[in-house]
């Protein structure tokens, strides 16, 4: 509970004090709406698109603050330094995020993509809205280590900033609300949604070989209970039996709710992409997607809060039983999950 008190704190500091006063009296160009467009395979959004409506300029606006590192104490680590597109916007092959000075964290940087369809945010879900969620990774110690002050005083300073948010917003201000909002322009029109396994479920001429077919199946009965729906996450918040780091110690959703019952429970990851997100889980302790199901299969490790999926009627450890024959299948039906078209968008790309 203290955790989330703390990050209340900050939200109601930033959503209070951190307003420009200068005026920016600079023409507003036309500013047409985005389509945000929702696939047809695709739940309905959580994120309430009518009351931030993505734009040319918020959106530009918003990419254009997700890669400047002015957003950080230090100048360098931009929201793109960790989340890079070629990896699904992840930190590719860094088990834990750098962050100012060299500074490391303790969690491995999550994709970004679909944050629109999300409840919450986050491996142990702190931030319950999108446009907070960016509040968490600035003002870290161990990530950007800013405050929204210092970076109003920042872009204040820059002519490009002055002018972009006056056409972006009517109350052309530089403030927090306005930072953020941007930063959710861009990111809810990241739609990951056209991979192969995308075109199938819509009939789009696509086929599963053999072995996907095998794969989709064992997936459907070993991993669906988790990785459910076309998110591939239910979106809870699990422990699955991960030896308790003695590095780190991460306590998981305890974090938030002090709850004694969500220690070492973690936020059941989207599966899309997963081939591009590598390393896994957390803490980003295991390399490849082959360790990973070595894991469930053999791996997990007792708990009071593991999850009941992992044990059997007498309360001893199941795991997910898998032949390595059944597992190569499954990693073949993962990869269908891959959307080269999202990750190759230059709407999304830095230059």
């Amino acid at each position: 509970m203290k955790y989330l008190a703390y990050i209340l704190l900050i939200v109601v500091g930033v959503a209070c004090s951190c307003s420009s006063d200068k005026e920016a009296y600079v023409p507003i160009s036309e500013n047409k709406e985005l389509e945000f467009i929702v696939p047809s395979n695709f739940p309905e959004p959580t994120y309430n698109v009518k009351m931030n409506p993505p734009t040319e300029k918020g959106f530009e606006l918003g990419k254009k603050l997700f890669y400047d590192g002015r957003l950080a104490s230090d100048g360098v680590v931009s929201c793109g330094f960790c989340h890079i597109q070629d990896f699904a916007f992840t930190h590719h092959t860094h088990i834990v995020s750098h962050g100012v000075d060299g500074a490391l964290g303790t969690r491995n940087a999550q994709p970004l993509h679909n944050l629109a369809f999300m409840k919450e945010f986050t491996w142990d879900g702190a931030a319950i809205h999108l446009d907070l969620q960016p509040i968490i990774p600035i003002t870290a110690e161990v990530e950007m280590n800013e405050t929204f002050g210092s970076i109003i005083k920042k872009l204040e300073e820059r002519p490009e900033y002055v002018e972009m948010f006056a056409e972006a917003f009517e109350d052309k201000k530089i403030n927090s609300d306005n930072i953020l909002k941007s930063l959710s322009q861009f990111m809810i029109m990241m739609i990951s949604s056209n991979s192969k396994y995308d075109k199938i479920e819509r009939n789009e001429g696509s086929v599963f070989t053999a072995d996907e077919t095998a794969g989709f199946e064992l997936f459907k009965s070993k991993c669906a209970s988790c990785h459910s729906g076309t998110l591939f996450t239910d979106q809870s918040y699990r422990n699955n039996g991960l030896p308790v780091d003695t590095l780190y110690n991460d306590i998981g959703r305890k974090r938030v709710t002090g709850l004694a019952s969500d220690i070492y429970k973690f936020k059941v990851p989207t599966l899309r992409n997963i081939e591009l997100s590598f390393p896994y889980m957390h803490d980003g302790r295991l390399k490849t997607l082959k360790d990973v199901l070595d894991h469930y299969s053999d791996g997990v490790t007792d708990s009071e809060t593991l999850d009941p999926l992992f044990r059997n009627d007498d309360n001893t450890i199941s795991g997910i039983p898998l032949t390595e024959e059944e597992k190569q299948y499954i990693i073949t039906f993962l990869k269908t999950l891959t959307d080269d078209n999202f990750v190759n968008d230059s709407r999304f790309s830095e230059f």
